[in-house]
């Protein structure tokens, strides 16, 4: 018996000299539920070096040398993580600049990494002999400047196919009508920074950059891997009744994933889904039916954000024509939606359903883990960012079959 009662008081005693995050650690990664020959792994978290920079980790890049980068928009910090000796964990996490202004979305163009902050995007210059941040430039350069902040703040910037750069700007509200004309709209500019929208400007009037409008909150964008075509999630509207005046209904409006045309508008703030309109927000007559009905939709609330297409993963052929969406998670709900991986199925370059890739970061009504972006690496495997637990993942498939 007493024994015993020693042997409780000893582990009694090592438990509660653990911190709160080394208990997580050491329990939640197996919380994580995967498809049957899937695996997931802490790339990096806490317990790295440095691994506290990690906090509010978001949006991912891999550079040309197969380094992966992640912003921190809660700590105004772009990070570098290398796994040099590739045991699949990052060595370090390396602090490449904390000069930043909620910054996001990173592209590597030639010898600059741009930074999308919530007021513009800045460059930073590869600098060979400094490597104290990385290798990069100390001080970020204006890129872009004036995009409109406040509201949905937080921006992507991706090097699409094409040679353009793109760019989000969400809305500064709920449910209103912008006064700013790049408000709810994703951007498009020359890979040197001037405006290329989707109507050519004559005269002496300014090139607009304005790709496609009507887009609450379109974080996430990919492109296609055989169509070329752009595809980006968007958050829909809070607190919606599907009656006028009537109480709020969360199961509306859906989320969407949406292929973004050049020119088309999506509806908001007047359309939900499938060209369904507000009744309690009302636009001109036949409005609706004028916009770009969504390729798919996902269960309200649920904050998709990043999209990644397979691929160039080494997983099984099924899963190689099909995208993976990040899915942040509800926070105006009764019943809490998202805070998973979901996987959208192709066929024939077509969405066609929408199904559970990787979840439980939602345990009774509470969440301790919110993905935010997927990328895949040079590797074949699917990196995750989570800015609840500050930690990156690794999803590998266990034999690579094709």
């Amino acid at each position: 018996m007493q024994r015993s009662l020693s042997k409780l008081i000893f582990i009694f005693v090592i438990l509660s000299s653990l911190t709160a995050t080394q208990l997580v650690c050491a329990t939640d990664v197996s919380r994580i539920k995967v498809p049957t020959g899937f695996n997931v792994e802490i790339f990096a978290d806490a317990e790295t070096k440095h691994g506290e920079y990690l906090a509010g980790a978001r949006f991912m890049s891999f550079d040309a040398n197969d380094n992966l980068y992640v912003s921190s928009a809660k700590g105004n910090k772009v990070l570098k993580l290398p796994d040099n000796n590739k045991d699949g964990m990052a060595d370090e996490v390396i602090l490449v600049s904390d000069q930043l202004n909620a910054p996001q979305g990173l592209a590597f163009v030639q010898d600059s990494l741009l930074i999308a902050n919530q007021d513009g995007v800045v460059k930073l210059k590869k600098e060979t002999g400094n490597v104290s941040n990385g290798g990069w430039s100390t001080k970020a350069t204006p890129f872009i400047d004036d995009l409109p902040s406040g509201g949905h703040t937080l921006k992507n910037i991706k090097l699409g196919p094409d040679g353009y750069l793109y760019l989000n700007v969400g809305s500064s509200c709920n449910v209103c009508m912008e006064m700013e004309p790049t408000r709810a709209t994703i951007l498009r500019y020359t890979a040197d920074g001037k405006p290329a929208g989707a109507l050519l400007t004559l005269g002496r009037h300014q090139q607009s950059a304005v790709w496609a409008r009507g887009l609450r909150n379109s974080q996430g964008f990919a492109w296609h891997p055989k169509t070329g075509e752009m595809y980006a999630t968007n958050e829909g509207a809070d607190m919606r009744s599907d009656i006028k005046g009537g109480a709020v209904n969360d199961e509306l409006p859906p989320e969407h994933l949406n292929k973004i045309e050049t020119g088309q508008n999506y509806g908001w703030p007047h359309c939900w889904g499938n060209q369904v309109e507000d009744p309690n927000f009302v636009g001109e007559t036949g409005f609706c039916k004028t916009t770009r009905a969504p390729e798919i939709t996902f269960t309200s609330h649920s904050t998709p954000i990043g999209i990644t297409f397979l691929d160039k993963t080494n997983w099984p052929r099924a899963y190689q024509q099909d995208a993976i969406v990040a899915l942040h998670g509800s926070w105006n709900r009764k019943q809490p939606s998202g805070y998973k991986l979901v996987r959208v199925k192709f066929k024939d370059n077509q969405a066609i359903k929408v199904e559970d890739f990787v979840t439980g970061w939602l345990t009774g009504g509470e969440a301790w883990g919110r993905p935010v972006d997927v990328t895949v690496g040079t590797d074949g495997v699917l990196y995750v960012s989570d800015d609840l637990a500050g930690r990156i993942y690794r999803i590998t498939y266990s034999s690579a079959v094709k």
